[in-house]
């Protein structure tokens, strides 16, 4: 386990290798914070652990030494040698493969109960859980570490500012909270954001009922998020009329950051019962 920075920074100038800023590659090189990230995760033996973006093995070795099953997913083919070298005889099943285009299907088969652990970079983080929410049901629990920007908007409740589109997406599947910040100095390279990590955990059914068509939902919940400072009345004409207002219980001077995924599918479910 690389545990220091400067022990990083040799294992890959002996590889010939440097972290790929296109990849959004921020190494964690602090001990203490991969072993409080898997600790967080709740795993241990009979636990199976997808994790994404391996890159090193840091967090790789912590979440092995639990006892789970770790699967690790990397994508950046020069580094794949490296984390087997570091992870070698703890069991782990190395992916080489992108997370955006995985065939999650045939990696997770179809028993659910897997755990998502992941350092996410910038750019991924929100199409990925959102994504992953969508499309991927045999995945129970995330924790993601994230920018505190992004983790604050997947955990947002209504009436924040960080609350948005992504934020009732998420209320949708799951329940999501901050439960940790990480400072910049525990990676290599150091980046100039502060990180969080956010526990996901899925609903046994989505908070709103199965009648409601969940694309037509989203399209409402997009469509009134972005013009996010107009009265719904505004930023859902054409979409929904007064009587659609009056018939979900929803005002219609008020704005989409005030409404509870609950408040969207009522008011999905009568623009769609039309």
């Amino acid at each position: 386990m690389t545990t220091s920075p400067r022990e990083a920074a040799e294992l890959l100038a002996r590889h010939g290798l440097a972290p790929r800023r296109s990849l959004g590659q921020n190494f964690v090189v602090d001990a203490n914070t991969v072993r409080r990230i898997a600790r967080l995760a709740e795993v241990g033996p009979g636990d199976r652990v997808i994790e994404i973006g391996a890159g090193l093995g840091a967090l790789t070795a912590a979440l092995a030494e639990t006892g789970a099953s770790v699967t690790a997913v990397e994508v950046d083919r020069g580094l794949v040698p490296v984390l087997a070298e570091q992870v070698a005889g703890r069991g782990v099943r190395i992916v080489e493969d992108d997370a955006r285009t995985l065939d999650w299907s045939a990696l997770l088969g179809d028993e659910g109960g897997w755990v998502l652990v992941a350092n996410l970079p910038y750019n991924l983080a929100t199409p990925l859980v959102a994504d992953l929410l969508d499309d991927v049901p045999v995945i129970d629990r995330m924790l993601v570490m994230v920018q505190r920007e992004v983790g604050e908007r997947l955990a947002a409740r209504p009436g924040s500012d960080a609350y948005g589109a992504v934020s009732v997406k998420v209320a949708y599947w799951a329940t999501a909270t901050v439960v940790g910040r990480v400072p910049p100095t525990v990676f290599l390279p150091r980046p100039k954001v502060e990180s969080v990590l956010v526990a996901i955990t899925r609903r046994a059914e989505p908070a709103v009922g199965a009648a409601v068509d969940r694309t037509g939902l989203f399209a409402l919940v997009r469509a009134g998020f972005g013009q996010r400072r107009k009265m719904l009345r505004r930023s859902l004409a054409g979409l929904v009329t007064a009587a659609d207002f009056d018939a979900a219980a929803i005002r219609p001077d008020a704005r989409a950051e005030e409404l509870a995924v609950e408040d969207w599918g009522r008011l999905a479910a009568v623009v769609q019962g039309r």
